[in-house]
């Protein structure tokens, strides 16, 4: 393969750390990384959705990834943080536990999820990197997005 198509076959991803596992996102989709604010909770808004906060004077909504991905909702702490990312137009902030680091990757390093009859993150991870002593899961940002947002009183 020469070097152009090797460079056209490329993907940058941001990984994060949830839990005691890690996941990764198209970085194209991440326009911020800022520090934990509390969140204003919404009424009846779904229950990964911490709130929402205000982003230099635009109200935007929070998720709790970990609650979104079925492992348990998050209790913030300063040291979480808030990926704001991108989808379908929308800012919607990801609350995750630390951001790990910047991965150039071949889209073929992607190994596909085996199908293990699991309701839980379906259509929400693409498949997993395997990285020197870790896997990572890759995640699809698009089926992450509450079907309707949580709008300011």
């Amino acid at each position: 393969m020469d070097p152009a198509s090797l460079a056209a076959a490329s993907r940058e991803l941001i990984s994060f750390q949830v839990g005691d596992q890690e996941f990764c996102v198209d970085i194209g989709a991440v326009l911020e990384i800022r520090g934990w604010t509390p969140a204003t909770p919404v009424p009846s808004s779904a229950d990964y959705v911490s709130g929402v906060i205000n982003l230099r004077g635009v109200v935007m909504a929070v998720m709790d990834v970990s609650a979104r991905l079925g492992m348990g909702s998050a209790e913030p702490t300063a040291r979480h943080v808030i990926i704001v990312v991108d989808i379908r137009g929308q800012k919607i902030g990801l609350l995750v536990d630390a951001v790990c680091e910047t991965l150039t990757i071949r889209s073929d390093q992607i190994q596909p999820a085996p199908n293990l009859g699991g309701e839980d993150g379906r259509g929400f991870i693409v498949g997993y990197l395997a990285a020197a002593d870790r896997m990572i899961t890759v995640v699809d940002l698009e089926p992450l997005l509450p079907a309707r947002a949580p709008q300011a009183a």
